[in-house]
């Protein structure tokens, strides 16, 4: 029998590392915080990954809409930028604001800051109800902070976040997981095939 907390549970062993996601769409520049992001190629010369964005986050349409985006993995040491960029709504304030960055190849904005960071180029989606997956072709790549300087901590994992948050951010952590779930249960039966137009 399907026991649907348990069952979520065991799905959290398949979740990836704690990435930002950034986006640009005519002059507004947005982050958020995803860990369903997986690499999508085994090819080197094709590098390629894939994330989940829901359809309810900010970011979701300027991604649809510009057909780029920016996937950060984190470090142990940046609990602050999972906070800022997770914990907001970037249609309420500039997330970013207090986040040294600069403009990517694509326009993207990069986060100074990371253990690494891919700039992509949607090649397609998947429409999943309460989501959109979208592959991304890597047209650049960078490691560590914008001066060159080596990754500070270790690659940052959501069971790392959840064991080592400040205890005063669980409670609002704990209420926004499940709002986010009850949006997601509500449009997560009806999925409708999406067709990229590779020429956006």
């Amino acid at each position: 029998m399907l026991q649907p907390d348990a069952t979520y549970q065991l799905l959290r062993n398949l979740t990836s590392p704690v990435v930002a996601i950034t986006a640009e769409r005519k002059g507004k520049e947005n982050g958020m915080i995803s860990d369903a992001a997986v690499r999508a190629s085994i090819v080197p010369a094709v590098p390629r990954l894939s994330v989940y964005i829901h359809k309810f986050n900010y970011s979701h349409d300027m991604i649809f809409e510009t057909g780029r985006f920016g996937l950060h993995l984190l470090q142990t040491t940046q609990l602050d930028v999972v906070h800022r960029l997770g914990f907001f709504s970037g249609r309420d304030q500039d997330k970013l604001t207090s986040i040294p960055h600069h403009t990517g190849k694509t326009g993207v904005p990069v986060l100074n800051e990371c253990f690494a960071h891919f700039e992509c180029r949607v090649a397609n989606v998947m429409d999943t109800g309460s989501s959109t997956l979208f592959l991304g072709d890597v047209v650049a790549v960078g490691r560590g902070a914008a001066a060159g300087l080596e990754p500070r901590g270790e690659l940052l994992t959501a069971t790392y976040f959840r064991t080592n948050m400040p205890a005063e951010w669980r409670a609002e952590y704990e209420a926004k997981l499940k709002d986010a779930q009850q949006l997601a249960a509500e449009m997560s039966r009806t999925i409708t095939p999406v067709v990229w137009r590779l020429t956006r």
